[in-house]
């Protein structure tokens, strides 16, 4: 398939990377319905990668997430839970590695740590790093704090900082949690009252949209909340979802119809 001038156009926000990044950047960017468009759908089975590796290597773009997510949030070490490793993601003919931080934990220094480590690694065997930016922990006092705009932003900006190419953060909602960026909100009239503004803010707080961003699904929904959800963050310029429970809790046939539903939102149907 021909390289479109969008592809080129993303790929050009990476000039540090090496050949083999930017041709697993390619096959990431090049494969599936939206292929060439610069937009993403994700589905993200539950359980580790390896059972349909070899199944489908060389065939569907796969990223083999390094830690489990679980393990952090119930408070155990980086390395406890760390469950994979580069070598296994070149093994197994991976794209990407993805690795999950915690922004607001009290570890968070030390999986920043991990992650810079991790993502060096990964550039130099020519693989793309995907981080999952979730601004949990002792730092968030409020529940809708790990959510709202101005942390989500934040939480994205600082995947890219340590190097991510696709940064996965969760939809931002309607909330400000930081007094500071309230006022800066209101002194710079930035709007972020509809899920358009505010996917829109934390787009651009990837190096001002220079970075790929994609949003989680989140907890079930209903197919209209979902496809409602899709079309704010596809008109503030997300680049993709990715459907976790909210795919493989239903019924096959129901799942398949409402990825296609999703795709047919980001190629603007």
């Amino acid at each position: 398939m021909e390289t479109t001038s969008r592809v080129r156009e993303i790929l050009s926000w990476y000039p540090s990377d090496n050949p083999g990044t930017l041709a697993n950047l390619y096959r990431l960017l090049m494969h599936g319905r939206l292929a060439g468009t610069g937009k993403h759908a994700y589905a993200a089975p539950l359980g580790f990668i390896e059972a349909v590796g070899g199944k489908y290597a060389g065939q569907i773009p796969l990223i083999l997430k390094l830690n489990n997510s679980d393990t952090l949030s119930k408070g155990h070490s980086a390395e406890s839970a760390v469950t994979g490793s580069v070598k296994d993601a070149v093994r197994l003919g991976c794209v990407a590695i993805g690795y999950t931080i915690y922004p607001g934990s009290a570890a968070r220094n030390h999986q920043y740590e991990n992650l810079r480590a991790l993502a060096e690694e990964a550039k130099a065997h020519g693989l793309a790093v995907v981080t999952w930016s979730y601004p949990r922990g002792e730092g968030i006092t409020d529940k809708k704090g790990e959510t709202a705009v101005d942390v989500a932003g934040y939480a994205a900006q600082i995947a890219c900082q340590l190097g991510s190419h696709v940064v996965k953060v969760k939809p931002p909602g309607d909330f400000i949690y930081q007094p500071e960026a309230q006022k800066v909100f209101e002194k710079y009239n930035i709007p972020w009252k509809t899920l358009a503004d505010r996917a829109r803010h934390v787009v651009q707080s990837c190096f001002n949209g220079k970075r790929i961003v994609i949003f989680s699904g989140g907890e079930a929904k209903s197919t209209e909340e979902i496809l409602t959800e899709v079309r704010g963050l596809r008109d503030g310029g997300a680049f993709g979802s990715i459907m976790g429970r909210n795919a493989f809790q239903r019924p096959r046939e129901e799942a398949i119809q409402l990825l296609r539903q999703v795709m047919d939102i980001y190629q603007g149907r």
